[in-house]
């Protein structure tokens, strides 16, 4: 998944329940006036702010709150120690600013791929819903990244597929009677992942038949693996918990690449999706001019009432 390179190079480089969307939070006020909260729900990362707002998160999202965001998400959070956590969630508690996705620890990943069958892959997966269970309790987040992991290229697709199904009903068993939802992420990182289009995720969360097993709608990867963006959103929408943002190319902040998120928020909007939209993308643009850049696309993008 490359989570960890990934924050590392885009934010530093910035420095130099379920049919329409997990439900979190008040409702938005529709305006899109500086410092008020915008009309659609951005969840904004741990160094986003950091040249504004100075290193530690809690001031972060202090200042993300007066920017008008009323959402993070925290890749890292199952990592964090439990005071940590647990202070991130009474500030956002205070603010009634609401927790997007963290990543399940080992949710899968090259090394245990749940497409294999391993009984030990499968331990290590359950063992993450465990501690995703502990993790929301401090956080208060609701929702939870799970990438199935590689192909197993001696197993034909069918066994394969059967195998993430299995292993996937046996974590929502876990999840679900805490109102946790695993949020399974298709990606474009590399063709050997076993998951990587939106359809096969939807086939999946069919298949597992839980509301704590949904899909994780990234916008920047489903234009690069399959593109016609809007219609492929309409037609897994009632499978899709959860939407990230980037632009393409060079995974940054709206208005900086081909994809027109202006005319896609207005179609999630009026689809009346009432969740987080991550913000997992890059700054295009370095310091607090960037930052500025990056409220400031997110004005004009929000801007479609």
């Amino acid at each position: 998944m490359q989570r960890k390179k990934f924050l590392q190079n885009s934010f530093l480089a910035g420095a130099g329940l379920i049919t329409a969307g997990v439900a979190t939070g008040a409702a938005l006020p529709k305006t899109g006036q500086p410092g008020q909260p915008f009309n659609l729900n951005y969840g904004f990362h741990d160094g986003m702010f950091r040249n504004s707002a100075g290193n530690d998160f809690i001031d972060q999202i202090k200042f993300g709150y007066d920017q008008g965001f009323r959402s993070i998400e925290d890749n890292g959070m199952a990592r964090r120690p439990p005071e940590e956590q647990q202070k991130i969630g009474d500030a956002l508690a205070k603010l009634g600013m609401s927790m997007g996705v963290f990543v399940l620890d080992k949710g899968g990943n090259g090394a245990n791929s749940l497409a294999t069958g391993k009984p030990e892959y499968l331990e290590i997966f359950l063992k993450g819903c465990r501690q995703a269970v502990e993790v929301s309790k401090r956080c208060n987040g609701k929702l939870t990244t799970v990438v199935p992991g590689d192909f197993e290229r001696h197993l034909p697709m069918g066994i394969q597929t059967g195998n993430v199904i299995e292993a996937l009903r046996k974590g929502a068993a876990i999840l679900e009677p805490h109102g946790i939802v695993m949020v399974l992420e298709p990606l474009s990182d590399t063709p050997d992942l076993f998951l990587r289009h939106s359809d096969q995720t939807y086939a999946i969360c069919k298949a597992v038949n839980s509301p704590s097993c949904k899909i994780l709608f990234d916008m920047y990867h489903m234009q690069r693996n399959e593109g016609d963006l809007i219609h492929n959103l309409d037609l897994t929408y009632s499978e899709i918990a959860y939407f990230q943002i980037g632009n393409n190319p060079g995974r940054n902040e709206p208005t900086t690449g081909e994809m027109d998120y202006k005319n896609i928020f207005k179609h999630i909007y009026k689809k009346g999706y009432k969740g987080i939209l991550g913000m997992e993308h890059g700054i295009s643009q370095p310091g607090k001019e960037g930052e500025a850049g990056l409220i400031k696309a997110y004005r004009d993008s929000d801007s479609f009432l």
